[in-house]
């Protein structure tokens, strides 16, 4: 029976900070970078654009995937978006955009969105979510911006912050799990897992001192 197989998660996205986020909590991913064109998908809500890029991600793996007789294998796909004063903000167009952007956002909030999507390949099943946090930027000076945007880390993400890098400091706060900022929400994921008659304990590995993976946990 599916159930009775051991599991493997798949990460459809190439985020160093998704794959470090499961890692942490026990799970241990493959990767499969979806090469999903963001720019194409349009949609009126923030909601909306995020599940969609997210499912259009974990099926795009999805697709080129041989799921094996012997494992059952599950795929997650996450896309993120942050809404701000109506409008909604995927990753910076440029240094000048990321510049634009905080500008505008220092000393306000938004609210950023993650969709996920997680497909179960050997059950033929879906679970889908949203998860949303609010996000209170600092006031930051000019001097501050100019910074930041130099690193370059404000061009590879959505809304041009992160939470776990040179951007934490400039958030003064947030209301909601730290893990959407990120990118992929754990409490949403324990959730989805349990749609499709799992828990998210099943996906935990034994690791070992050096942090070599042993085996699955019961």
């Amino acid at each position: 029976m599916p159930d009775q197989l051991p599991l493997r998660l798949v990460l459809a996205s190439a985020s160093p900070a998704r794959r470090k986020l499961l890692q942490a909590a026990g799970i241990e991913p493959d990767v499969l970078v979806s090469g999903v064109d963001e720019s194409l998908v349009v949609a009126d809500r923030a909601e909306e654009l995020c599940q969609e890029l997210a499912r259009l991600k974990a099926q795009a793996v999805l697709t080129r995937l041989r799921p094996g007789s012997d494992e059952r294998t599950l795929v997650i796909g996450c896309d993120s978006v942050l809404e701000f004063d109506g409008e909604i903000f995927g990753k910076p167009a440029d240094a000048a955009d990321a510049t634009r952007r905080w500008r505008r956002m220092r000393g306000r909030s938004g609210v950023l969105h993650s969709g996920h999507s997680l497909i179960d390949a050997t059950a033929g099943r879906r679970a889908e979510g949203v998860a949303s946090t609010v996000v209170h930027f600092a006031d930051i000076t000019d001097q501050e911006i100019d910074a930041y945007v130099a690193t370059g880390e404000p061009l590879a993400v959505a809304g041009a912050f992160t939470i776990d890098g040179l951007g934490g400091p400039f958030l003064e706060r947030i209301e909601g799990d730290a893990g959407t900022v990120i990118g992929l929400s754990l409490p949403l994921l324990r959730r989805l897992l349990a749609d499709l008659d799992l828990r998210i304990t099943d996906l935990w590995t034994k690791v070992a001192p050096g942090g070599q993976s042993i085996e699955p946990l019961g």
